[in-house]
Formats: structure tokens, sequence, C-alpha cells
């Protein structure tokens, strides 16, 4: 385990818009600060200028707070609870999250901005981008704002990632004491997205961050959709 991380908030990223090349971007943005990407470093963007860049904004009435609402209910397979508003959904990609993940924080006003439709396709594209740009072998983390259950106050999440391995396994080692683990599974790309968001946060205008320092051995083909999301079947609550 790494005994010491770095974690800076990218500068100079500007407006994303549709098709923007995000990796070119934050390579460029990078390059003349921290000493450049470096192989190894974990790259964390937001979902929001994921979806910028990849066009998952749909108009919406300005003059009504309540018009992406049906949105809500079109990108929802499932519903969990409904309390007034706040509709608490599973998504198509087998989040469990508020209003389907749908956001008008940090969009232009009568916009709504919808999830990646596949946000580990998402990390994949910028880290290969980033690898031609600059030539280096980082990870991608896709982070994203949820809620937990039972308990108040939002944290980052990944909901994508490529170059790094959502779990680190700890089944079968041994803790202080020689015990053998039985259980523990560590999602290490959620406690890195929750990281990064400490330097980034909602109002500052950096939607990326970089983390140095992790340990190589997480540094490996990851998937949030293959080892974080929950099997319904194996889920005590659904």
């Amino acid at each position: 385990m790494s005994s010491e991380l770095r974690v800076f908030g990218v500068t100079g990223i500007g407006e994303i818009h549709p098709r923007d090349d995000l990796a070119g971007i934050i390579a460029a943005a990078v390059a003349d600060h921290h000493g450049g990407l470096q192989d190894g470093d974990v790259v964390v963007v937001t979902q929001k200028i994921v979806s910028k860049a990849e066009g998952q904004l749909v108009a919406v009435d300005p003059d009504d707070p309540l018009s992406h609402k049906a949105l809500v209910e079109e990108e929802t397979v499932r519903v969990l609870r409904r309390r007034g508003d706040l509709v608490i959904s599973e998504t198509k990609h087998g989040f469990v999250c508020a209003n389907a993940g749908i956001d008008l924080s940090n969009v232009e006003l009568g916009f709504a901005a919808l999830l990646p439709e596949d946000s580990d396709r998402s990390a994949r594209r910028i880290r290969d981008g980033i690898r031609a740009r600059a030539g280096v072998e980082v990870a991608v983390i896709v982070s994203d704002t949820f809620g937990r259950t039972w308990r108040k106050g939002l944290t980052d999440v990944a909901i994508g990632c490529a170059g790094i391995g959502a779990i680190v396994d700890h089944r079968g080692t041994t803790d202080t004491q020689g015990r053998e683990l039985q259980v523990t599974e560590v999602a290490v790309v959620d406690e890195l997205a929750g990281t990064a968001d400490l330097v980034l946060g909602k109002s500052t205008g950096l939607p990326v961050a970089i983390i140095r320092g992790v340990d190589r051995t997480w540094l490996r083909t990851g998937s949030v959709h293959d080892e974080i999301v929950r099997d319904p079947a194996e889920d005590l609550f659904r």
C-alpha cells in the first residue's frame, strides 16, 4: 500500500464543449505544471466534463426547475424509492443514485447533463489519448457525486476507470495479528475519487485532478461496471 500520495487540481482546463479532445486538453494543461504527466499518475476526471465532451446534454426548460424530471424517468430502469421530487433510481448502467444521475449544476442554463453512455469506455479513451499525446502510461478515473445509504452527506465515487483495478482484493492475506482476511475487498477507485474531490469540489472550476504515488500493483486493466456494480442477486436491499 502507498505510504504517501500527492493530489493536485489541474488549472487551465476551461469550458468543455461537445467533441472537445479531453485527453489533449488535459495533457496540455498539465504539461507545464507539476513536472507534467508521469507514468503511474492517476487522472481523475469529473463526469460533468466527460458528459459535455461526449454530447450527453439535453435541452430543458430554463424557467421550470422540474423540467428535467421527465429525463429522470427516461433514464431510470427501476425506481427504488420516491419521495416528493426525489427519485432514487437504478440506471441502465447499474448505478443506484438520485434522479438517475442527471444534473443541472455547472451546465449551461437550459440544459441537463446525462451520465456517459459507458464511463469505463470513456476512461479508456482518455487514457489512450493521453498515451498518444504525452507518451506516458496513466490510469484514468471518471468520478461523480453520490449520496450514501444511511449516511448524510455526499462524496465522489468512480463511475468508470481504466488502467487501474477498481477493487484491491485482500482476501487470503493476513492482518497484523496473523488472522486470514475473509471478505476485505477495497474499492480503491472510489477512495481515490473521494480524495480528488478534496481539491476539486463543486465551485472551484477545477474538473480534473492528478493523484501521484499510488501503489503500482493497483495499475492493471480495471472496470467499475465489472468489479464494483453489485449484481442484484447478491444485494440484500433490492
